[in-house]
């Protein structure tokens, strides 16, 4: 009975609801599109993205009580316009288009903006706005994969989560320096008999090494990792790496 119980009391520990808007924020500064993506690059990770209803709805919090009107990182591809593209790299499969839109007004609507409503509008991107930038923080501190989601959730919201090719991308481009070494520590892990986002989000997207059947009924490695080279690894939660918090 103690150990169902110490299990439980973790299970609801490490899947305690956290607000995820904390990934996005908002800026009220009226800028272009382009300069908004450069203040994005510079100050947090890039301009915002979105992959599911979910993602919406922490985007849609990040301004506070009412959704605000802002530039997102979605812009249309310079060879083929129906194809729309994210700032930080990827297609984007998910839309939340308002009515008649996108309707490439006179060949110059390129870029996307947020509307009041939380639809999208396409428009050229010289006008100013304001902006929703994403926001990642990879940590030079090497802890446990438990240690780093405590560090995660005092200091910042929570650890990282990988729902999409975007993401994932983000993600590596934190990690590609020096102060990061080998693998760094995802809100990935194995209980019960699936691996779970510790932040409740579902399993919608998975990146694991190709051929690699460990994962899939781990023993002892049932903490989720994420290599310099864009791989999901199952691994050790008493060792102690870095870590992605947003």
């Amino acid at each position: 009975i103690a150990a169902t119980m110490k299990s439980t009391i973790f299970f609801v520990f490490i899947c305690a609801a956290v607000d995820g808007s904390g990934k996005h924020h908002f800026f009220p500064q009226n800028m272009t599109w382009f300069e908004a993506q450069a203040y994005c690059r510079e100050h947090h990770t890039d301009l915002s993205f979105v992959s599911s209803d979910r993602e919406q709805e922490m985007l849609q919090t990040a301004a506070g009580e009412r959704i605000r009107v802002g530039w997102i990182g979605l812009h249309c591809d310079a060879v083929n316009s129906s194809v729309w593209k994210w700032s930080g790299g990827g297609n984007s499969t998910y839309f939340n288009w308002a009515p008649n839109q996108p309707d490439d007004y006179n060949g110059i609507e390129t870029v996307v903006i947020l509307r009041a409503n939380g639809k999208w509008n396409d428009k050229k991107p010289s006008i100013l706005r304001p902006f929703y930038c994403f926001s990642l923080t990879a940590v030079e501190v090497k802890k446990t994969w438990e240690g780093a989601l405590e560090y995660c959730r005092e200091t910042h919201t929570d650890l990282t989560t990988l729902q999409s090719d975007t993401e994932q991308l983000l993600t590596l481009s934190e990690i590609q320096h020096e102060g990061i070494t080998g693998r760094v520590w995802i809100g990935l892990r194995f209980l019960g008999d699936h691996w779970l986002w510790v932040n409740g989000d579902p399993m919608v997207y998975e990146n694991w090494r190709q051929g690699d059947q460990e994962h899939q009924c781990p023993l002892r490695k049932r903490c989720g990792a994420l290599t310099k080279e864009g791989h999901w690894e199952n691994w050790d939660c008493g060792e102690e790496l870095h870590f992605i918090c947003y």
